[in-house]
């Protein structure tokens, strides 16, 4: 079953790379008492990902801000060591939290997982958008296969 608006985040601990290494994070460290704009990419360094997805929340990351946004966060079937060159390599830092959910648990317990083993790329998330506040989830924009556009930074400013 697909996570649905009005839905609780289901506990998962992700994981981010920080100076000192890998770092988990659990769901309740990240939503619970506030506003996040989580977005979920196929994967790290891929085309429209690296080219569109990331970098509109890159460069806007001061507008989710001033509406009232804690954090800005990228998860992806990754592991924390690609997300942290990721993100270094698109100037994230600061602006956008990169998440690993290496083994896709988080993505596959919101219903959101993607099968890409015929592009040679495993069991993936699909690409997702999402508004959650105090764990749940208030907005949600799930694209279809190949397309982008309600998930990206743009379209999300407009739901604020």
């Amino acid at each position: 079953m697909t996570i649905a608006v009005g839905d609780k985040l289901p506990e998962a601990t992700l994981v981010e790379m920080i100076g000192e290494g890998p770092a988990p994070r659990t769901t309740a460290e990240i939503f619970n008492g506030r506003k996040i704009a989580l977005f979920s990419v196929p994967g790290a360094f891929t085309p429209t990902c690296s080219a569109k997805h990331l970098p509109g929340f890159v460069d806007q990351s001061k507008d989710f801000k001033a509406k009232g946004i804690d954090e800005i966060i990228c998860i992806a079937v990754n592991d924390a060591f690609v997300m942290g060159a990721w993100g270094k390599s698109q100037n994230a830092d600061s602006k956008v939290s990169m998440l690993a959910d290496g083994n896709g648990d988080f993505s596959k317990s919101l219903g959101l997982e993607m099968d890409g083993r015929a592009y040679g790329m495993g069991m993936r998330g699909q690409r997702f958008s999402m508004i959650v506040e105090d764990g749940v989830v208030t907005t949600l924009n799930v694209e279809g296969p190949g397309e982008f556009h309600i998930s990206s930074a743009d379209h999300m400013l407009t739901q604020l």
